[in-house]
């Protein structure tokens, strides 16, 4: 009875977003989902690999729909239905669909629309605050099995991005369970942990101020040392998030020894290129807030040679990706009363490097499929050796 529902559900909701489409209520296709919240845990993907054959006349939405809880609690309001139901919809049966909707009167239009209504009702469906205490409550719950933990984990993950849901973690007790995950037993329970929270924190500063407060920062910097480099990647990625344009966060950062442990990555040109990416990025964002703000302490590994040396060496690095970071953090640091002119000049070789760049951007700028990003690499390049002259000139000038 629930999977006829189910299906009863999208057909219908297929009938109406055809019928929208002619109204003009709906005319962004290429945002057809932008009204789903997946409140399940599952993706886009999940769903269509569930789908089943197209082998019949009903809607090729409904014909998608093969396990009740695939979509049960999935859509958080009628929007939200038609929408994916435009999206997961067949063009050919979708226009079918909306000429058979132009032959509806008005009367018969909204009595399928409020038979959808009611069904929704019917089904109720959970508030994401209501989702996110089932995921703490799982987590909080001892006999939870590891399965059940790794669900919830990765139901939280998608239900915290929105900035009101990520405000009431907190409130509802989770970012303290949360954070109570980062020492569990399991490498993957660490590393989704650590997931969850660098994204209730991103961009956040409410959720950063709780996280600091809760003592999860030494623990993040702690779990960049793993062995497992997918925990490694997470943790740092939640460092990042949670010490981005935040004085107090950055403070703890150092007392930790944060900075020794970026200078440890990146020194190290063997390491896992998606870690070095994320590093390197921590470094030009931690230069870039101290040009900006009048800070009480800055880094010190930024007046550190053999640092300076590390980040400039990851010019040379073949992944344009790696090397655009590198050069933003170059760029940065350049820019630093504290950093020393000579010392990129005679230890570093930076002139060497931009000019190795330069050829290396001068061959990708042949190739069509490089040209438009070696281009605007080539524009950053000449910034930075503009701003590096500049600053070497002054200290090089000599007094009449």
């Amino acid at each position: 009875m629930e999977r006829v529902a189910i299906r009863f559900l999208v057909a219908t909701a297929v009938i109406l977003a055809a019928a929208a489409v002619i109204s003009g209520e709906l005319v962004d296709e290429t945002s057809a989902t932008a009204g789903l919240s997946w409140s399940t845990g599952k993706d886009e993907s999940d769903l269509l690999s569930k789908a089943e054959p197209e082998n019949s006349d009903d809607s090729s939405a409904a014909a998608v729909v093969n396990d009740h809880d695939d979509l049960d609690g999935g859509f958080s309001s009628l929007e939200g239905m038609l929408h994916w139901a435009i999206g997961h919809s067949d063009p050919t049966k979708l226009k079918e669909n909306a000429e058979d909707v132009q032959r509806l009167s008005t009367s018969e239009l909204q009595k399928r629309q409020l038979e959808l209504k009611e069904l929704i009702e019917k089904m109720k469906m959970p508030s994401d605050a209501e989702l996110m205490q089932m995921a703490i409550d799982d987590l909080n719950n001892s006999s939870s099995s590891l399965e059940d933990r790794q669900r919830a984990l990765q139901e939280l993950l998608i239900l915290v991005e929105p900035l009101d849901n990520a405000n009431d973690l907190n409130k509802l007790g989770g970012l303290a369970i949360v954070i109570q995950e980062l020492d569990h037993p399991d490498q993957d329970i660490r590393r989704l942990s650590a997931w969850v929270l660098g994204k209730a924190c991103q961009n956040n500063a409410a959720v950063q101020k709780q996280i600091l407060e809760l003592g999860a920062l030494s623990k993040l910097i702690k779990m960049v040392k793993s062995s497992s480099i997918e925990e490694a990647i997470k943790a740092l990625y939640a460092v990042s998030t949670l010490i981005q344009n935040n004085l107090a966060g950055q403070e703890f950062f150092y007392a930790e020894d944060g900075d020794a442990m970026l200078q440890e990555i990146l020194s190290n040109s063997s390491n896992d290129i998606r870690l070095l990416r994320k590093a390197v990025s921590v470094v030009a964002d931690l230069a870039e807030y101290q040009l900006e703000n009048i800070i009480r302490a800055g880094s010190p590994c930024f007046g550190n040679r053999f640092f300076l040396k590390s980040v400039v060496d990851l010019t040379a690095s073949t992944d344009l990706d790696l090397q655009e970071k590198a050069l933003v953090a170059v760029k940065n640091l350049l820019q630093l009363k504290t950093t020393e002119a000579l010392v990129l000049k005679d230890l570093c070789n930076l002139d060497g490097s931009l000019e190795r760049m330069r050829q290396q951007l001068l061959d990708l700028m042949a190739e069509e499929d490089h040209r438009d990003y070696a281009v605007d690499l080539e524009t950053l390049r000449r910034e930075v050796e503009l701003i590096f002259h500049e600053k070497l000139g002054k200290v090089m000038k000599v007094p009449t």
